[in-house]
């Protein structure tokens, strides 16, 4: 699964990605349920973007707020406009996006849990799943919440096995993960650290997890998920990297450059990919490449790239 990343997995890196190397599943980035308003939970932007499938591959909506009637609402809202499948986020680590606890606040309140997922249960009628961290601030928080889980009917599991206030600081846990997976008959989606087609692999049999949701590490190298599938190489040579990475940005310059508007805003969602890279070999190229102010700048340093 190609992970949702707020700013990032938009609907032009999404059909990138679909295009190139095929993930089993998308996720559509966060969607704002606003729980102040009596009617629209989700904005019209959203709601256009919504749909059982992207370019043939099944797209999940991820939704992200507070509040079980707004919660709700905004459910069927999105199943009216489309989806197939929809995603709670019990994950994002950036605070309240709005007047209350949402995403991984939320489980500062488990107590308010239980009446929101049964809720979201009975109102959805197609796939239901939770994305989540580990706990808020105990790890070993996610245990509690599995005979909620299963009791409600949870379809499965997305975890990435952080606290809410550890951020992306540290490593994730990937013990939890395994134990997590003895622990429920839930199916458990590993999340969080897989940069390589050889973290992915250990993961998957160590834990016993189902399938891997692949993030930072798929949008710094697309090609993860064929390197895991065994279609490309699992370890490439630096040319092949240097290949990978001018194909790449190519490709997002051009598709940002009919959804975004001016060459500002272009650049800068594509420099926000670049965050992404931890490739040493190519540290340099890419610190020159965030440098550059214009379009021209940008793709002749891409060119240098070997």
């Amino acid at each position: 699964m190609l992970a949702p990343m707020q700013g990032l997995t938009n609907q032009a890196m999404r059909r990138l990605f679909i295009d190139w190397v095929r993930p089993d599943t998308v996720f559509t980035e966060f969607m704002r349920v606003n729980a102040a308003a009596p009617v629209r939970r989700l904005s019209a932007t959203d709601l256009r973007e919504i749909a059982p499938q992207e370019g043939g591959v099944p797209l999940v909506v991820q939704l992200i707020g507070h509040g079980c009637e707004a919660l709700v609402s905004a459910a069927r809202s999105a199943q009216a406009a489309g989806a197939a499948h929809i995603n709670l986020n019990l994950g994002c680590p950036y605070g309240r996006m709005t007047s209350g606890l949402t995403g991984g606040g939320m489980l500062q309140r488990p107590e308010l849990l239980e009446e929101i997922i049964f809720a979201l249960r009975s109102a959805i009628a197609g796939g239901f799943s939770i994305k989540l961290r580990a706990g808020y601030d105990d790890p070993n928080q996610i245990f509690e919440l599995l005979p909620l889980f299963e009791a409600a009917g949870v379809d499965f599991l997305v975890l990435h096995p952080r606290t809410v206030i550890q951020e992306y600081q540290g490593v994730a846990d990937h013990g939890i993960t395994a134990r997590v997976v003895r622990q429920t008959r839930l199916p458990v989606i590993a999340n969080g650290d897989i940069r390589t087609a050889a973290d992915g692999t250990r993961l998957l049999e160590e834990s016993g997890a189902v399938g891997l949701m692949l993030g930072r590490g798929a949008i710094a190298d697309p090609l993860l998920f064929q390197r895991l599938r065994g279609s490309a190489p699992a370890a490439p040579a630096k040319a092949e990297r240097a290949a990978m990475l001018q194909r790449y940005l190519k490709e997002l310059l051009a598709r940002y450059g009919e959804l975004f508007c001016g060459e500002t805003q272009v650049l800068n969602k594509v420099k926000g990919v670049l965050a992404t890279f931890d490739d040493a070999d190519f540290e340099k190229a890419v610190r020159q490449l965030r440098k550059a102010k214009t379009m021209a700048a940008f793709s002749a340093r891409l060119a240098e790239l070997e």
